[in-house]
């Protein structure tokens, strides 16, 4: 029972940063209205999100490592209900970004440690089936904030998207008092601060400019600011070499399985959550469904992941993690495929099949990825692998946003595909076969990042877990 009250938290953990990476997304337009500001500024309600989480999450895992995992993951819950608070309050688009960032240090803290207290509270035979169970929440939470965010923000308003997590943070911090309270090997070890600020610096350069071009268009300034932002990342990147505790540990990628397999979430999740954004676009601008409809067309294949991810997770205990994420991000990939053969009038069972393959794949790569990470990580830096995992993760989920609009603009002017994206307008009539070549180019490009998360995964190696009969001690007898 202590396991699964464990298990529990973890998941409403995972599921409450997740969905918020993703729930503002339905509500843009009237929290645009709503606080008197302009579009382009409301997205930083998002941006702001996900770029606290790439910069944080590293160091919080580390400084897990350092002071107890516990320690920062329950206090990862309090900020993180105490910003959702504040974002409901809102006077102001400035002040929600100010507590959005609030929420981000919150959701880094859980993300960055939620890994590391799995590896270090079950045996090495038992993981894969507990990062099956956590997998359901990052999986199903993404996609499931786009739905959430559609229903609230049309039935009662958006500052309830924020309210909601109120009850469950204040449920889940109880819980993780009284149950998450081993703190693990402490390992002290020093913060990045440099390398903070360079990774900061460098991706909020990329993404300002990023954010600009696929609103309004390609320009001088923001290009040299793409390009000045890639030269600070690559600066820092390689500064990181020289030091002993970098906040990318590039000694890490060493370990040909560890780095193969960080990659392919990289890459996957910038790969594949792309897909959700176009499907919606596709849905929303040439069928002229609302925003609402569209996103519960795909919750059959979240349903799908939610009740496979446990039962993959157990395969990967026994078989190891490189064949069920091989598979997995092959059917993703066979989704992708589904998806193009989408015409202007094809049938929505179509879609709804694509998400159920989806669905298959997602709930395959996960656990097995993550599991196979934890795996072939040494037990001083659970916290700081745990991070850098999710930082590369929410880097590809923040790159999925800017290259989704971007790619499909090449069919309509900008404006048109940024309102379609956010629901405010539709292409039924004269362009809609013109968006479509824009739709299409775009899942051809994320087929193409997959086909990277694949070759990552199939050449990552096979780990060597570790075998069931070995001593280890787990969390429910210490």
């Amino acid at each position: 029972m202590r396991e699964r009250l464990i298990l529990l938290v973890l998941v409403l953990g995972t599921m409450m940063s997740a969905v918020d990476s993703t729930v503002v997304i339905l509500a843009l337009p009237t929290i645009t209205q709503d606080l008197h500001t302009t579009l382009t500024l409301t997205i930083w309600t998002i941006l702001s999100y996900l770029l606290v989480i790439a910069v944080m999450t590293t160091q919080l895992g580390r400084l897990g490592d350092s002071i107890g995992r516990a320690r920062i993951y329950n206090t990862g819950f309090l900020l993180f209900t105490v910003g959702s608070l504040l974002c409901g309050m809102s006077p102001s688009i400035f002040f929600l970004i100010g507590s959005r960032v609030l929420q981000a240090v919150g959701a880094s803290m859980i993300q960055a440690n939620s890994g590391a207290i799995i590896a270090d509270m079950f045996s090495p035979n038992r993981r894969g089936k507990a990062y099956g169970f956590t997998s359901i929440g990052w999986n199903v939470g993404a996609t499931l904030g786009i739905v959430i965010g559609g229903v609230l923000t049309t039935l009662v308003g958006w500052r309830y998207i924020f309210f909601i997590n109120l009850p469950i943070g204040a449920v889940a911090f109880t819980l993780g008092l009284k149950y998450i309270n081993y703190e693990g090997k402490k390992e002290k070890k020093p913060l990045d601060v440099i390398g903070t600020l360079g990774l900061g610096i460098g991706l909020v350069m990329v993404s300002l400019s990023g954010s600009e071009i696929a609103a309004l268009g390609v320009n001088l300034l923001d290009l040299l600011t793409v390009g000045a932002g890639i030269v600070v990342l690559a600066m820092t990147l390689n500064q990181e070499r020289k030091i002993s505790f970098p906040i990318v540990n590039m000694k890490a990628f060493k370990n040909r399985t560890l780095s193969f397999s960080i990659l392919a979430s990289f890459f996957q999740s910038m790969g594949y959550l792309a897909v959700v954004f176009i499907v919606i676009m596709y849905l929303q601008g040439i069928r002229g469904l609302s925003p609402l409809d569209s996103s519960l067309l795909l919750i059959p294949g979240y349903v799908i992941a939610s009740s496979l991810g446990p039962f993959m997770g157990i395969l990967s205990d026994r078989v190891g993690g490189r064949v069920p994420a091989t598979l997995g991000i092959l059917m993703m990939m066979s989704a992708v495929g589904v998806y193009f053969t989408l015409t202007p009038s094809s049938s929505y069972y179509t879609v709804i099949a694509a998400s159920v393959l989806g669905g298959i794949g997602s709930s395959m790569f996960y656990p097995a990825n993550n599991s196979s990470v934890m795996a072939n990580a040494s037990v001083g830096d659970y916290g700081g692998v745990s991070g850098l995992l999710r930082t590369l993760a929410n880097m590809g989920t923040l790159s999925s946003y800017v290259m989704t609009i971007a790619v499909a603009s090449i069919a309509v002017p900008r404006q048109v595909a940024f309102e379609v994206f956010l629901g405010t307008a539709n292409l039924l009539g004269g362009v809609s076969s013109a968006f479509m070549t824009g739709v299409r180019t775009d899942l051809l490009v994320s087929a193409g990042i997959l086909s990277v998360a694949l070759v990552l995964s199939a050449l990552r190696g096979k780990e060597v877990r570790e075998s069931k009969r070995e001593k280890v001690q787990t969390y429910s007898q210490k």
